[in-house]
């Protein structure tokens, strides 16, 4: 079964269409993946980072820091850390300047809706 352009156009919402192209839209893409993209770039290092050090850094990660507590295992917690970190820091970044942006395409989409509607 073959599927033609214009079938798989007219699935589209034309109202989404449109606004997919909006500066707003744009805008709105190019916040997220300059927040996203970076944080993951981050990440992923730190995770690698860890995985690596634990591999072939074995006498410097079995290091004790406090009692039975070793840089590997500060390391590992981190992880956990980090994660939370960064959950955090998206959400702030997401309700300052993500949030905005959506509430005025999505009240753009409802309006357009309606009109298409009448």
């Amino acid at each position: 079964m073959t599927v033609r352009a214009h079938d798989h156009a007219s699935r589209h919402d034309p109202v989404y269409d449109h606004l997919h192209t909006t500066p707003t839209f744009v805008e709105l893409r190019r916040r997220y993946r300059g927040f996203v993209f970076p944080a993951t770039v981050a990440f992923l290092s730190w995770y690698l980072l860890y995985v690596v050090m634990s591999m072939w850094a074995h006498d410097f990660m079995s290091q004790d820091v406090i009692g039975n507590i070793n840089v590997g295992l500060v390391f590992g917690l981190l992880q956990f850390v980090t994660t939370f970190f960064l959950a955090w820091l998206y959400s702030r970044f997401s309700n300052a300047r993500l949030d905005p942006l959506a509430r005025e395409l999505d009240e753009e989409y409802n309006r357009e809706r309606r009109e298409v509607g009448r």
